[in-house]
């Protein structure tokens, strides 16, 4: 291990007792401070102590048997299914079996607006109007949020996307607070139901999740609403080929709150995930001056002073790596459980029906046998010789198979394109940097505000 690379912050790995105790002493419910050092390092194995076994799946042909090929026998695990359910009901992200291939039908065409040669404009034209933002920041000497910011540019491009407009100020900050409030209070990291609980009992959500949930669902709805009311104009988006959408068997198409629940399925896929991998890149950055100055330089090559368009954001191939290196290190989905249908047997470890089967690209993506210098951001571990040399299915920031995630090219685009911008234009300096760290509930995310002073570039050389 190079003793230059940089290790961004992290929980240390303990034992698996003391890591309980830890939990429970401190009572952040944070899923990343119960993972035990042994987890790094093995392939399979029963996870912690509980009622209901929880089996660790970390070995790549495993993962690939319960993501891919023996997808049905495995479905979402109904805590997590539970858990969203008061967000997006039945919706696309948690569905299953002939509903889910039912949906999956219906909104292919939606598809096709995620296309990213098509959602580049809403991209660059959000991003162009968040460049102005920042700039007013600067020019007043104000601290800016990275979270909540990251948060409301990606959520005015996912808006932008599915209804053909911008999403107002007040709107992008009821967003980020009510789904900040249902990650923190959310049932699935409920230590108690971990440990106690038993399989496909009812999910018993907070009053703070389910309030949470309605402002979201509300918000949303009300933008359904504007579309779907008599004589509006037809748009060529996604909420659009919602409403217009067929079963292919019965012609029957979305009810009002099937469309909010698909619509919130887009809107995650498409928000959620790029909006907390830039929050850890733009940390990262702040911290390794030196690999900004070799993105500049990047960019400089690339298009000059000039406009980054799409064609651009193909051949930034070190800004690209930042990103996915960014996602390695930080997935937005820490821990994909599955739940076992029948008894079977996963690398010699026994697994009972209705144990939790839980793949962790929190884990994976750090495992001491599946990648070198495995705690260290190291962007260039993605150069082409370097990623052919790495095992197959180990890179699971968009998960794998027939439930990868929809937005995951649409999101690759978009960070780079806002990571060169706006590393290009400004300056980032963390305020309080050794008080970092990571927490995962639903997400993957900053346990507390990560503050910025930002100072423009050219302002900066005269």
């Amino acid at each position: 291990m190079s003793p230059s690379l940089y290790r961004p912050p992290a929980p240390k790995p303990i034992r698996a007792i003391l890591a309980l105790l830890r939990s429970v002493v401190v009572g952040d419910r944070d899923l990343l401070a119960l993972i035990p050092k042994d987890a790094y390092q093995t392939d399979v194995a029963p996870l912690g102590f509980s009622r209901r076994k929880i089996v660790l799946v970390n070995d790549p042909a495993a993962i690939r048997r319960v993501m891919i090929d023996d997808v049905e026998n495995f479905p979402k695990s109904d805590l997590m299914v539970g858990s969203l359910s008061p967000l997006i009901n039945d919706g696309m992200f948690v569905s299953a079996g002939a509903v889910w291939a039912r949906q999956r039908a219906m909104v292919d065409p939606a598809f096709s607006h995620m296309r990213v040669n098509r959602a580049f404009a809403a991209m660059d034209g959000a991003v162009a109007d968040f460049e102005i933002h920042l700039d007013d920041l600067v020019m007043r000497g104000e601290r800016l949020s990275l979270e909540r910011a990251m948060s409301h540019l990606t959520a005015d491009i996912i808006s932008r996307t599915i209804f053909s407009q911008k999403l107002e100020n007040a709107v992008a900050l009821d967003f980020f607070n009510a789904w900040a409030g249902f990650q923190d209070s959310v049932a699935n990291i409920d230590l108690k139901r971990l440990i106690l609980g038993k399989a496909w009992e009812e999910v018993a959500q907070s009053p703070v999740a389910l309030k949470a949930a309605s402002v979201i669902r509300s918000h949303l709805g009300d933008l359904v609403d504007q579309r779907m009311a008599p004589g509006t104009p037809e748009k060529a988006d996604i909420v659009g080929d919602l409403i217009a959408a067929r079963d292919p068997n019965t012609g029957r198409g979305f009810s009002r709150d099937e469309i909010i629940d698909q619509v919130g399925v887009f809107f995650l896929a498409g928000h959620e995930t790029t909006a907390s991998a830039l929050t850890w890149a733009f940390f990262i950055l702040s911290q390794q001056p030196g690999l900004v100055r070799r993105l500049r330089d990047e960019i400089s090559d690339t298009v000059g002073s000039g406009d980054i368009d799409f064609a651009a954001t193909k051949k930034l191939n070190t800004v690209r790596n930042v990103f996915r290196e960014s996602l390695r290190l930080y997935p937005p989905l820490g821990f994909i459980p599955r739940v076992s249908e029948k008894d079977t047997v996963i690398k010699g470890v026994a697994v009972p029906r209705g144990a939790m089967v839980m793949i962790s690209p929190w884990i994976i993506h750090r495992h001491e046998n599946l990648w070198t210098a495995a705690d260290r951001f190291d962007p260039d571990r993605f150069l082409p010789d370097r990623e052919k040399a790495q095992q197959t299915g180990i890179y699971l920031p968009f998960g794998l198979g027939p439930r990868i995630c929809i937005g995951a090219a649409f999101a690759l685009v978009e960070g780079v394109l806002i990571l060169s911008r706006l590393i290009r234009r400004y300056d980032f300096q963390a305020v309080n940097p050794q008080n970092v760290r990571p927490i995962s509930h639903l997400a993957t995310r900053p346990a507390g505000e990560i503050e910025m002073y930002l100072q423009r570039v050219e302002a900066r050389a005269k």
